[in-house]
């Protein structure tokens, strides 16, 4: 692939995104951790945060890579997740378990909306996109999680 100014500015832009993605759901499970009342579910949404900080790394290593820095100050068109998990907190003073789990929901929906559209995108390059596919599936499969707690909550 031919690296050109413009398609390295894209893919940071892309991976940027996900970044701040990352950091709002990281955030989420944080807040969510300290708002419910079972220790098991507490555990897990502490493992999840731990998960998005690893991400978070991956790929800003990427960025790294690319010859630039990580400024993960910008939100761009991606800030509208930023909402959906800024929405939870609301959710979060009651200590409802399960309005703090459909929360969670919402936010992970939202974040692989946003891989999704991230992979379609086209501006990332194999190995990167093999990372960022990765990094869904982990996502997908802790949606699946959480709506099993759901269940159980």
């Amino acid at each position: 692939m031919i690296h050109t100014d413009e398609h390295t500015k894209e893919a940071v832009g892309t991976l940027e995104g996900l970044i701040s993605i990352l950091e709002d759901g990281k955030l989420g499970y944080t807040n969510a951790a300290e708002h419910v009342s079972s220790p098991a579910i507490k555990t897990d949404f502490l493992e999840f945060a731990r998960e998005r900080a690893l991400f978070i790394v991956e790929l800003q290593d990427e960025i790294n890579k690319l010859g630039k820095s990580t400024d993960t100050s910008g939100g761009g068109p991606l800030g509208a997740l930023h909402r959906a998990w800024i929405d939870i907190k609301s959710s979060f003073t009651s200590g409802d378990t399960e309005a703090i789990i459909n929360a969670c929901v919402t936010g992970e929906e939202a974040a692989i909306e946003k891989y999704k559209m991230a992979l379609e995108k086209n501006e990332l390059e194999l190995n990167q996109i093999a990372l960022v596919s990765k990094q869904l599936n982990s996502i997908q499969i802790t949606l699946e999680k959480i709506k099993a707690k759901r269940l159980n909550a």
